[in-house]
């Protein structure tokens, strides 16, 4: 098929009515408190509330997730750790490191995660990066990757030495979204209590309220203060195999505002598999009908007033004549569903074509080829 070939719309499902796509129009009976805040869900990335959550703000002790995972990732958390007298003299909360004590560094990111201890991520920092310095470089790396455009980081801890180290809700959202892909960072932050057996013995009680007393479903989390940032706050939650993240910044009631808006979200939205992966059933076109798949699902958290709400585009280019199809292999993908509510387009999936006699001939190498290259943006020549 070439360039010449035009695309065909094969249906509409549903009608599009008019309902803006806007989670914080859902009725909520509560305030939030914070000068900043954000609400998402995890599988699918949707903002589902926010409040100035793009604003750079001072960030706190929330800035110890970004230390954590890139330890996590460095592969060294067996290593023991000789503390410095640069960790040990760190101010503000700490674990009570000693200069010349050595520690595992498995040890010290519970301890940074529990007890948010300053001197515990100054040890992790020398330890990882090589130098301090070399893990700021890490850590606004690893923002810049991740897609943090609001962020900027200039120390492990979040203490108010410098004037350009901040975030905003929704970074720190995106950073805790990527930070709870991965187990170990999940199991730490969501452990109550912890004992540390170096050359002594520690036992850490995790200063979360939300997962120690107050809320049932919390999964974790990381508390924050400073006198100029006050109270920072990222939580996680999850109930019904609903997984989400919530973020506050200068939150007088932080407790309240993510119980609260947590609640909220698990009343108001459940997430809905909208596309099956698998044979795609609303196609009546001969030539493709039982032939188009959807290589992967595609799940989106919905309110009762979206679920109404929701349409779909099924576009796919037209057939081949009846003298072509003969052995006729055609270019992937072959289409795509455009998924909407109201005029808001919230995803789309590709639709490929294997019919059965050409899938025996090709074999499972070659489809995977074909699915690989769709993903990259190869598309195969004429």
């Amino acid at each position: 098929m070439g360039k010449k070939l035009g695309l065909i719309l094969i249906a509409v499902l549903l009608i599009i009515p008019t309902l803006p796509l806007n989670a914080n129009a859902e009725q909520r009976n509560f305030s939030v408190s914070a000068q900043a805040a954000v609400l998402i869900e995890q599988e699918s990335g949707r903002v589902l509330y926010g409040k100035n959550e793009h604003t750079p703000l001072r960030i706190a002790s929330i800035t110890k997730i970004m230390t954590a995972i890139l330890a996590i990732e460095s592969g060294k958390m067996e290593d023991v750790v000789k503390v410095s007298s640069r960790a040990e003299g760190t101010e503000g909360s700490s674990i009570y490191l000693r200069a010349g004590e050595e520690i595992k560094l498995k040890d010290l990111v519970y301890g940074l995660m529990l007890r948010s201890g300053n001197d515990s991520a100054v040890a992790i920092a020398e330890h990882v990066g090589g130098s301090l310095e070399g893990f700021v470089y890490l850590m606004n790396e690893k923002a810049e990757q991740l897609g943090m455009e609001n962020t900027m980081f200039q120390n492990p801890h979040g203490l108010d030495d410098h004037e350009d180290h901040y975030s905003s809700a929704y970074d720190m959202g995106v950073l805790t979204r990527y930070a709870m892909g991965n187990e170990l960072y999940r199991e730490i932050s969501s452990t109550k209590n912890y004992r540390s057996e170096g050359d002594q013995i520690r036992v850490w009680h995790n200063k979360n309220r939300l997962l120690t007393e107050l809320y049932k479903y919390s999964t974790g989390g990381k508390t924050g203060y400073t006198k100029r940032a006050k109270r920072t706050l990222v939580s996680t939650a999850e109930k019904d195999d609903e997984n989400l993240i919530a973020v506050t910044l200068n939150a007088p009631s932080d407790w309240h505002d993510h119980m609260n808006l947590f609640n909220w979200a698990f009343e108001t939205y459940h997430s809905k598999v909208i596309i099956e992966e698998g044979i795609f059933e609303d196609v009546e076109d001969e030539f493709y009908k039982d032939h188009v798949y959807a290589p992967y699902s595609f799940q989106y958290p919905l309110s009762q007033s979206e679920q109404e709400a929701l349409s779909m585009e099924v576009t796919l280019y037209k057939p081949p004549t009846e003298e072509r199809r003969d052995h006729y292999i055609p270019q992937q993908p072959v289409g795509k569903v455009e998924l909407y509510i109201a005029n808001e387009e919230i995803g789309q999936v590709p639709l490929l074509y294997d019919p059965p006699e050409i899938e025996e001939k090709r074999g499972f190498w070659t489809r995977f080829i074909d699915l690989f290259s769709l993903t990259i943006g190869v598309r195969s020549s004429d």
